[in-house]
C-alpha cells in the first residue's frame, strides 16, 4: 500500500497506564526487535488534551476523538480530511479497517 501513497506514522505515549516510560531511542529498539516495525516511529508525545498535549494530536483531537488507551488509530486521507478513528481494540488486520483503508486509496 506504500506505492498507493498510505503509511502508518506511529506516536508513542506514556499516557496510558505509564506503559511507555522509555526514551525515543530505548521505545524504537523494543518495537523493532519485538515487533519487526519499519514505520516511522516519531518521539514521545502526549495525547491527553491540556496545556502539555503534543501539536499531532491537537490537531487529530479536532475528529472528536482522542485515544482512551494505547494503539487506538485515525484514518486520515489529506492533511483537512479526517475519514475514521479506530479504538485499541481494532487490530491492524481488522476487515473494517483494511475495507476502510482501500477505499481511501481509490
Amino acid at each position: 500500500m506504500a506505492g498507493k501513497g498510505f503509511a502508518v506514522l506511529a506516536f508513542p505515549c506514556n499516557d496510558f497506564g505509564k506503559q511507555e516510560p522509555g526514551t525515543a531511542t530505548e521505545i524504537l529498539e523494543f518495537c523493532t526487535t519485538k515487533y519487526a516495525v519499519s514505520f516511522p516511529l516519531y518521539s514521545k508525545v502526549v495525547t491527553k488534551a491540556g496545556p502539555e498535549q503534543s501539536p499531532v494530536y491537537s490537531f487529530l483531537g479536532k475528529t472528536g476523538d482522542l485515544p482512551n488507551w494505547n494503539f487506538c488509530n485515525y484514518l486520515v486521507v489529506t492533511d483537512s480530511m479526517f475519514l475514521k478513528f479506530y479504538k485499541s481494540a481494532v487490530k491492524p488486520d481488522d476487515a473494517e479497517l483494511l475495507k476502510d483503508i482501500a477505499n481511501a486509496l481509490r
